[in-house]
């Protein structure tokens, strides 16, 4: 086997090509999504199912257009060589055309992001991101991990302006790895960064996520490109070098905007 790239993960997904084009199976749905999400089938491959027809209108971004934004994250998440996001692509289904995700078994003794009494913050391991109140009126934080994995995810997040970064949108794997998943409202041309991952505000970028950034920029200008141009619109494809190139430039994490609220609501 090849070696590993530095700051890069192999992200080798189960099914293959072949293994994916039979027929799609619902098995169950998952009631707590806002818009139609399905579990499924592929033969002996697990997946999420999201019927394009089963998305609900948005009043800042277009209709039906949710799909292609996910399969959009994903391209770029390859382009990342971060495995961020599990293999993600467009196809038929029973209720017609949708995103298909393939599904992950996340650890549910893991939690990435946690809300924990204000008084008890861990010292190590894990950063503060705010205090507020629960609905018990008792005084709580919201923290995350500390980790390389997350810090990718964020980074990931500010390329594709991810404005629905919940903490129930990452899935803790049982090896220490992490992917980001509902990235539908992702790639808007104008600012809409919300997420839970604010822990490494002000801080420099790392070697390795440079290096991340620069893959994608690179890839933007040609097979990347070529890809996002059936999914995105021109502006919003402006819009994601706008901000790598920025990023890059700055080479910090970013601070929240003044004119947008900076966590998604609800946070899990």
């Amino acid at each position: 086997m090849a070696p590993v790239e530095e700051g890069r993960e192999e992200g080798r997904e189960e099914g293959r090509e072949h293994d994916l084009d039979g027929g799609l199976e619902l098995t169950g749905r998952i009631t707590t999504a806002s818009n139609a999400t399905f579990l499924g089938t592929i033969g002996d491959t697990s997946v999420v199912y999201k019927p394009i027809a089963g998305e609900r209108p948005l009043w800042d971004f277009p209709d039906e257009s949710l799909a292609m934004r996910e399969v959009a994250a994903y391209l770029v998440s390859e382009s990342f060589g971060w495995n961020v996001v599990p293999r993600t692509w467009l196809r038929g289904g029973p209720l017609g055309m949708g995103m298909v995700q393939l599904w992950k078994d996340a650890d549910p003794e893991q939690d990435a992001v946690d809300l924990v009494p204000a008084d008890e913050v861990p010292d190590e391991g894990w950063r503060f991101v705010f205090d507020g109140v629960d609905e018990d009126d008792r005084v709580v934080a919201l923290v995350h991990e500390d980790t390389a994995a997350l810090r990718r995810m964020a980074v990931f997040d500010i390329v594709v302006n991810n404005a629905d970064r919940k903490g129930a949108h990452i899935l803790a794997m049982p090896d220490g790895h992490r992917h980001g998943v509902d990235h539908g409202l992702t790639f808007h041309e104008e600012y809409k960064l919300r997420t839970v991952l604010w822990g490494w505000l002000g801080e420099p970028l790392s070697p390795e996520e440079l290096a991340g950034l620069d893959r994608v920029l690179e890839d933007l200008y040609g097979t990347l490109g070529d890809e996002l141009s059936g999914l995105l619109t021109i502006a919003e494809t402006d819009a994601l070098a706008a901000r790598l190139e920025g990023l890059r430039s700055g080479a910090v994490f970013p601070s929240p905007s003044a004119h947008m609220p900076a966590v998604p609501y609800p946070l899990f």
